[in-house]
């Protein structure tokens, strides 16, 4: 492998390791807001414990994506110094918008939220978690508007190989940003929604029939019911936008090589870039002229229209694939699991294992969505402005292999641990041992034995 191709297997392997917290806090802050929302207005205790539980993983998942987003940045000056030389100028406020806006306000109040519910009144407490939701959606809106300016560039000239903005409202509502913040928010809520139910069930599956592990498993199991459809429409309509501003993305996402009026769906392929055809394919006619143009014999452009650049075709063609499947099984046993629930009924056992095994399925679907976008964009690291080969450092390809396995070896290990802790912290929760957590988490330094 040549050093940009290693470059990018590093940055790869970095940006999907920091992505999994994200897509965890950016909702889960929300959901903790509303257990609080909830035991305030009606005393019950099962939303404190669903709040006590669920803070931790907030907690641990913060943790995770600060370190990760750090080592990320690093990147940046060490394998794609042209980045920061090219775009700098707006790439570097954008930046420091989401620092200043959004993470100060996560890591100022998070430690009110985790200990100070005995230090402070009810009103601060829940104050301090809305600002902490507040916060993960901020850094959320930043960096979304920084990739979506990647990707869709606006508001801004070159000079002397240098963007300068000339319009920053042009910059941060580009034609993508909408369309990518909507899709990413709702893939966080869904990812949150099948944690929760997963978890929730999985304790259930051990025994755990407590009002508290009820309640999150209800409002995880709506919360998927309900956003699944929604984020099936963003997807079509962040498709659309897609078509019109990256044609050949499109063109790898679907395995079209020629311009077809009347394109089909290919369902099944194996493309073969060298020969430029797909083979074994399975394909429903006309399906993707209706539905990326709405029209029957509508006209979608194929890969040979852009023969210097367009995107590797298999990965983008995979992860297409994986990120839709996901959804559809998402969809099904959500609603699955709605219907079964409803009236206050108790899950069956098949769609309580169902529902556990589904537990990290949204970071599958995010990954394989964020896969289609990044190497879609290839072979651009900002669209028709800056080339990845350009942006590239001169570090040796043996350099970058070694620290590229050092990073992927580390990732997997934390990984698993990331989610053994939170399994560990939902058997804990079956078999009441976090029942001492009530009078305890407010003040960590009082011994266990003592709480009561």
């Amino acid at each position: 492998m040549d050093a940009i191709l290693l470059a990018r297997l590093q940055f790869a392997a970095n940006i999907s390791f920091h992505i999994l917290f994200p897509t965890i806090t950016i909702a889960l802050g929300w959901l903790l807001l509303y257990f609080k929302l909830r035991y305030n207005r009606s005393g019950d205790e099962k939303w404190m414990d669903a709040y006590r539980l669920w803070v931790k993983v907030f907690a641990l998942s913060f943790a995770m994506g600060v370190v990760s987003g750090i080592t990320m940045s690093f990147q940046f000056g060490t394998n794609w110094p042209g980045f920061m030389e090219s775009v700098g100028n707006i790439a570097g406020p954008l930046l420091a918008y989401e620092v200043l806006t959004a993470f100060f306000l996560e890591a100022a109040f998070l430690g009110i939220m985790l200990f100070g519910r005995s230090r402070v009144s009810n009103f601060v407490h829940t104050l301090a978690t809305f600002l902490v939701a507040i916060g993960t959606t901020l850094s959320a809106f930043w960096i979304l508007v920084l990739n979506s300016w990647m990707h869709t560039p606006a508001g801004f000239e070159m000079i002397d190989g240098q963007a300068h903005a000339t319009d920053w409202l042009a910059i941060v509502f580009n034609p993508s940003m909408p369309y990518r913040l909507t899709h990413m928010m709702l893939a966080s809520g869904l990812t949150v929604a099948f944690l929760v139910a997963g978890l929730s069930a999985y304790r259930w599956l051990r025994g755990d029939r407590s009002p508290g592990n009820d309640a999150g498993l209800r409002t995880g199991v709506v919360m998927a019911a309900v956003l699944i459809p929604l984020q099936i429409l963003a997807g079509d309509l962040h498709g659309l936008n897609t078509v019109e501003h990256q044609p050949a993305k499109v063109a790898a996402m679907e395995g079209l090589w020629e311009d077809t009026e009347g394109a089909p769906l290919v369902l099944f392929a194996i493309p073969d870039q060298d020969t430029r055809e797909n083979h074994f394919e399975l394909a429903i006619p006309k399906g993707a002229s209706l539905i990326l143009t709405h029209e029957l014999d509508g006209l979608v452009q194929g890969l040979n229209s852009f023969p210097d650049a367009h995107p590797p075709v298999a990965p983008v063609f995979w992860s297409f694939r994986v990120m839709v499947a996901t959804g559809v099984l998402m969809l099904l046993i959500s609603w699955a699991a709605a219907w079964q629930l409803r009236k206050g009924q108790q899950p069956r056992p098949w769609l309580a294992r169902g529902l556990a095994v589904m537990t990290f399925s949204g970071w599958l679907a995010t990954l394989a969505g964020w896969y289609v976008t990044e190497i879609g964009r290839q072979p651009w690291l900002v669209t028709g402005v800056l080339s990845t080969a350009d942006a590239a450092s001169a570090v040796p390809a043996p350099a970058i292999a070694t620290t590229a396995a050092l990073y992927i070896s580390l990732y997997v290990a934390l990984t698993a641990a990331y989610v053994s802790v939170i399994f560990y912290l939902a058997r804990k929760a079956a078999a009441g041992d976090l029942a001492p957590e009530r009078a305890r988490l407010d003040n960590p330094f009082k011994p266990a034995e003592a709480s009561g």
